[in-house]
């Protein structure tokens, strides 16, 4: 293979990450992925770990409980196919619990957990939510915040 075959071979592989990994559509907040994690929050401001708690519970919303065990007693039937929320602040820094809400295929491409923050590569997706993501920028930031008060 010449140079400059490897070298449009590099190219392309380097594209296809960053539109498999950070490059977003229309509208969404760009962020940055090293390593596991997304640093920095996505609207530049800390989130509200209260509304945070009300979006990870609510049904339609990020629906946590479908698959996770939190600490939330008030609220019945906990999924147990994922990993028990309570002290997950204690397991994992905010950038990677970010990275993980954003999109945690990047972490985990098998699993079944889904992009709250997402709109390219995904599959079966109703036509009225095409183009749309889970959560906006703002609930995922809460969230996090919510998430990392579970020490």
């Amino acid at each position: 293979m010449g140079n400059k075959t490897k070298a449009s071979v590099a190219i392309g592989v380097a594209v296809g990450v960053m539109m498999s990994f950070g490059a977003q559509a229309e509208g969404l907040v760009k962020y940055q992925i090293k390593g596991d994690t997304i640093a920095a929050s996505l609207t530049g401001k800390a989130g509200d770990p209260v509304n945070g708690r009300k979006v990870a519970i609510h049904r339609k919303k990020g629906n946590c409980l479908a698959c996770h065990v939190m600490p939330v007693p008030e609220e019945q039937f906990h999924g147990k196919v994922a990993p028990d929320l309570g002290g997950v602040a204690g397991r994992y820094s905010e950038g990677r619990l970010r990275l993980q809400v954003v999109n945690p295929k990047v972490i985990n491409d098998d699993t079944i957990m889904p992009a709250f923050y997402r709109t390219d590569g995904l599959h079966r997706v109703t036509k009225k939510f095409q183009g749309k993501t889970m959560l906006s920028a703002q609930e995922v930031e809460d969230v996090v915040a919510y998430l990392m008060t579970l020490k």
